[in-house]
């Protein structure tokens, strides 16, 4: 089911995106709220400046996030990339920037080759429908032949283990059967670009057991792998070039180590400092 596609890329020009959070001119507050308001932003500025996006306020008064500033990027297959950096950095805003789940306010995405972002349990899931049913939607997405799809649901159903609970809505699962249908569905046709969120590094102990095969499975057929995760071991193991984030920028990007040793010495001079 999966074809490949040599010419696999990822290309980002100049990307950037702005979350608007509120308009401090038609907030129904008095002029004193406003002052306070504007205060709150200046203490959240301050605050962003070393780890997070930047807050600001435009010409318009509205108070935006800055989550990513001009973004250029190339990534070609074979590539193994983690991202890294503290929260608010931009990681996640980027792999979901590729997916086509956030547009940009400047700039450009190009990609050639099929996408799986690896994000959220329910990612593209109906709650209403059940696990049979969202399987079936999600092979319809794709175009998958009959035979495809046949395929595509015992393999789901076989690793998800939800027996009589596949024909029942998903609104009713719990958070690991969510999970497990999430991770079996995602993962069970290689895209020739694969983009993951730290979420399918985590889980207890069986959970993790049985996913790592299929994990390692799905990335080792994946022309490029995008990763972000918190969990510096993980990068050194799955990753051959880094991408270090801060304030919805590019701080460094080059090799594991040489760039993992250099944001880990900057964690000790912050500590320090």
């Amino acid at each position: 089911m999966h074809e490949a596609n040599p010419k696999s890329f990822i290309h980002l020009e100049h990307l950037s995106i702005e979350f608007p959070l509120f308009h401090l001119e038609h907030r129904s507050i008095k002029k004193t709220l406003f002052s306070k308001a504007s205060n709150i932003v200046s203490k959240q500025q301050r605050q962003h400046q070393r780890t997070g996006a930047d807050i600001v306020t435009d010409s318009n008064q509205n108070v935006v996030v800055q989550a990513l500033k001009d973004i250029n990027l190339s990534i070609h297959a074979g590539e193994r990339v983690g991202l890294i950096g503290h929260n608010g950095a931009g990681k996640s805003t980027l792999l979901r920037a590729i997916t086509g789940i956030y547009e940009p306010n400047q700039g450009k995405i190009i990609t050639n080759g099929s996408i799986e972002a690896l994000l959220s349990t329910n990612a593209g899931m109906n709650p209403q429908l059940s696990g049979r049913e969202n399987i079936y939607l999600r092979a319809k997405r794709l175009g998958l032949s009959k035979k495809e799809i046949q395929q595509l649901e015992k393999d789901v159903e076989l690793f998800a283990e939800l027996n009589e609970f596949m024909d029942l809505p998903i609104k009713i699962y719990s958070s690991g059967m969510l999970m497990r249908l999430g991770f079996g569905l995602s993962t069970a046709i290689a895209p020739n670009i694969l983009l993951m969120d730290e979420w399918f590094m985590a889980g207890d102990n069986s959970f993790q057991d049985k996913a790592k095969q299929r994990l390692i499975n799905i990335i080792d057929k994946a022309e490029i792998v995008v990763l972000t995760t918190h969990s510096l071991p993980i990068i050194r193991t799955w990753c051959n070039r880094i991408i270090w984030m801060k304030s919805g920028q590019i701080v460094a990007d080059g090799p594991t180590d040489e760039i993992i040793d250099q944001y880990q010495q900057a964690m000790e001079t912050d500590s320090i400092s």
